[in-house]
């Protein structure tokens, strides 16, 4: 799947957050395409990040392997339950941004 963003490599890394960990992209509720991060959806899509809901089974995407996965599963874990690739445990901090909860 595209993922879309500024300088964004093979694996999802974009020019706002580029270290190992940084393979994880979200969905826009409402333009469906999968972004690198926030900053990059603010500078190119010309409309307001619409944040998942939580129930979304396609929210979040693997940039290593492609694995699909809701909020649910993303947050419980540290790593893609596909290809074990870790994530960024700094991405908690951007979960308002992402999806919505409370």
């Amino acid at each position: 799947m595209l993922i879309n963003g500024l300088e964004v490599d093979g694996q999802g890394r974009c020019i706002h957050y580029r270290s190992e960990f940084d393979v994880v992209a979200n969905k826009c509720q409402s333009c469906g395409l999968y972004w690198a991060c926030h900053a990059c959806h603010e500078e190119l899509a010309g409309h307001p990040f619409g944040r998942m809901d939580v129930r979304a089974a396609d929210s979040v995407l693997c940039g290593e392997c492609g694995y699909l996965m809701g909020f649910e599963a993303y947050s419980q874990i540290s790593s893609c339950p596909s290809c074990s690739h870790p994530f960024n445990p700094g991405c908690s901090i951007h979960k308002s941004v992402y999806f919505k909860v409370n």
